[in-house]
């Protein structure tokens, strides 16, 4: 098992394998290749950034058994998901920025990334596997109030694509299994979200595989789960904390 990290030192931009608090500092592709350079920095000496540059970040809606339930929502026959925009990406320990032109309620959504890490276009199930790099911790930032304004047009593109909405991170963990994770919500230090990846309507293998009919995903794309129970609002001045116990702890203030 391994974490990813991508990072900031003096103006230039990094990637290493993060081992407590420290960096061991990589060069090269890190979906490729990358070597170790023997350098090793301590973690609160760089900034993290995102640990990787999706370009796209595929979101699921209605993927869990005791949220659709709660909702009186029938299981989907297929995954049902929207895209966030790459200005969405933001990474952990930075203020989530509340956009100018909105005052409406703020949610946050604890959730399990599959992070892409082979070009993958049709794939088997049996076979998706061998496209997963690793996974992450997101937080599928909306603001609430934009989605069903307009009764005529769900607004799932604007509401969850404000700069600073598509957070993950802190790392990317590799050889995990990830049917048997648990996805852990804090905020302000209160637990509101603790449900299992085995609760999803289609579990990590399946998405990679249904969503790769649809899309091309490339290195560094992102499948965020869908959420369970729990999502809520976010005040200014809130910590909210996305804990997954293998993965990481992605941590942000909101602004």
């Amino acid at each position: 098992m391994a974490h990813w990290v991508r990072f900031e030192e003096a103006g230039k931009i990094s990637i290493g394998k993060l081992e407590q608090d420290k960096i061991a500092v990589c060069t090269g592709d890190l979906f490729g290749q990358p070597t170790v350079t023997g350098r090793v920095v301590p973690l609160d000496s760089v900034k993290l950034l995102t640990p990787c540059e999706p370009s796209k970040m595929v979101c699921l809606w209605n993927n869990f058994h005791a949220a659709a339930a709660k909702s009186n929502l029938k299981e989907p026959e297929e995954p049902l998901y929207f895209l966030k925009a790459q200005t969405a990406f933001h990474p952990t320990g930075r203020e989530i920025p509340r956009p100018k032109s909105y005052s409406g309620r703020v949610v946050f959504e604890g959730e399990l990334g599959i992070v892409i890490g082979r070009r993958c276009a049709g794939v088997s199930e049996a076979d998706a596997s061998n496209y997963v790099f690793g996974y992450t911790c997101v937080n599928d930032v909306t603001a609430f109030d934009i989605l069903n304004r307009d009764p005529s047009f769900a607004q799932w593109t604007r509401c969850k694509s404000f700069d600073g909405f598509g957070v993950f991170g802190p790392s990317i963990a590799t050889g995990l299994e990830p049917d048997s994770l648990v996805i852990r919500t804090f905020l302000n230090g209160q637990e509101r979200q603790n449900y299992p990846v085995s609760d999803m309507f289609f579990k990590p293998r399946r998405l990679v595989s249904l969503i790769s009919q649809d899309l091309t995903l490339l290195p560094g794309d992102v499948i965020s789960c869908g959420t369970s129970l729990g999502a809520g609002s976010m005040k200014p001045g809130a910590k909210i904390e996305i804990e997954i116990e293998g993965v990481g702890r992605l941590s942000n203030v909101m602004g």
